[in-house]
């Protein structure tokens, strides 16, 4: 069967490089991308992709959006177009609706479903994944939540997710052990780490009411927040307020893959009390375990990822109480370093890389 595919969403961020960069090379295909950023979330230079055929406007519609030129798409000379799954794209649902009239395949790169569906939200979610010809998902959790609403088995594939594997496990096997945090403050205090966006989503203040307990109880620990965002401001009169001005470290963002390997590897923890998504991979991508949440509704993808006890733990939703008897937990236990950086690796290089992606991409969009 002839396929000419073309991938199109919402924006070309830069932390699905290498996976778009895989998809360039090795399958052909073609990409669109909105002109908008969402969320600020940078974005990825696309002369690097050959396939690379131009933007689409993105319509801001409130909590919507729509695409201008997309469901132009119908008319060309593609079988299969690839999109995310996002509710909120209006050109993606028409599209979704006409594709078979037109002969055309579509297929979804998907959360697929949290949980937290329900009336129309939930029948719309069915007859989307039902209507396609398949959807790629985050994980496992997603599609069994699927299954149970009544999506057909065959429609539904899990490939997980990805970061820059490839550069950053290069970089992670020539990591060592260095006196980083104990030169930045001063003491050989066990070091909690957040990479990702400064969001009030985030709980970040969790973090510092945590560290506050734990030095009611003599645990003292550090903590470095690496990345910006509207939270920044909050957190740093927060931890001014508790006493925590030199037990806390705002780096600032950082793009630099060599500087975050050295900043997640020598850390004790990933601590991401709100939901976790991309943090949990890169944190374990360089070694180190995720601390989250345990309310999956509200949860990104990635926390399959945390095996309880081996690669993190869960604590109590918005319990400052219960996030620090975990982090104190954690650091208590009489664990080798090194078996807890090995176990982190294996769920990354076993599930979470781009080269398994591609695999399942050409097997499903490329079947025949």
């Amino acid at each position: 069967m002839r396929h000419k595919v073309c991938f199109f969403n919402q924006s070309p961020v830069h932390y699905r490089k290498e996976i778009f960069m895989l998809m360039d090379q090795e399958l052909d295909i073609d990409f669109y991308f909105g002109d908008s950023r969402p969320g600020g979330i940078a974005s990825m230079d696309v002369s690097l992709l050959s396939h690379f055929r131009g933007y689409f406007h993105n319509i801001n519609l409130g909590r919507f959006y729509w695409q201008n030129r997309a469901v132009a798409l119908l008319w060309s000379d593609y079988t299969d177009l690839f999109t995310t799954g996002t509710h909120n794209c209006l050109s993606a649902w028409l599209i979704i609706l006409l594709a078979p009239l037109f002969g055309k395949r579509v297929y979804l790169w998907s959360h697929g479903a949290y949980g937290d569906e329900r009336g129309l939200k939930r029948w719309l979610t069915r007859w989307k994944m039902n209507h396609v010809e398949a959807s790629l998902l985050y994980g496992e959790y997603a599609r069994r939540l699927l299954l149970q609403m009544g999506v057909k088995a065959d429609k539904l594939h899990v490939f997980y997710n990805s970061l820059a594997y490839d550069e950053q496990k290069a970089l992670r096997e020539q990591m060592q052990p260095t006196l980083l945090y104990q030169s930045h403050f001063g003491n050989c205090h066990p070091n909690i780490v957040f990479i990702g966006r400064l969001t009030r989503t985030k709980r970040l203040d969790l973090v510092l009411e945590a560290m506050t307990l734990l030095r009611e109880k003599g645990c003292q620990v550090n903590a470095t927040f690496i990345g910006d965002g509207e939270a920044l401001e909050m957190l740093v009169e927060k931890a001014r307020q508790a006493g925590l001005d030199e037990r806390v470290w705002f780096y600032g963002s950082c793009y630099d893959e060599r500087l975050i390997a050295e900043l997640l590897y020598n850390a004790d923890i990933c601590v991401s009390p709100g939901n976790v998504g991309l943090t949990a991979m890169h944190a374990m991508t360089f070694g180190t375990p995720v601390i989250t949440h345990n309310n999956f509704v509200r949860q990104m993808p990635e926390f399959e990822a945390i095996e309880e006890g081996v690669t993190g733990a869960f604590f109590t939703e918005g319990s400052a109480d219960s996030l620090a008897d975990r982090i104190g937990q954690w650091l208590q236990k009489d664990i080798d370093r090194e078996v807890i950086r090995q176990a982190c690796y294996k769920v990354i290089d076993t599930r979470y890389n781009p080269h398994l992606q591609i695999e399942a991409i050409r097997n499903i969009i490329f079947k025949d």
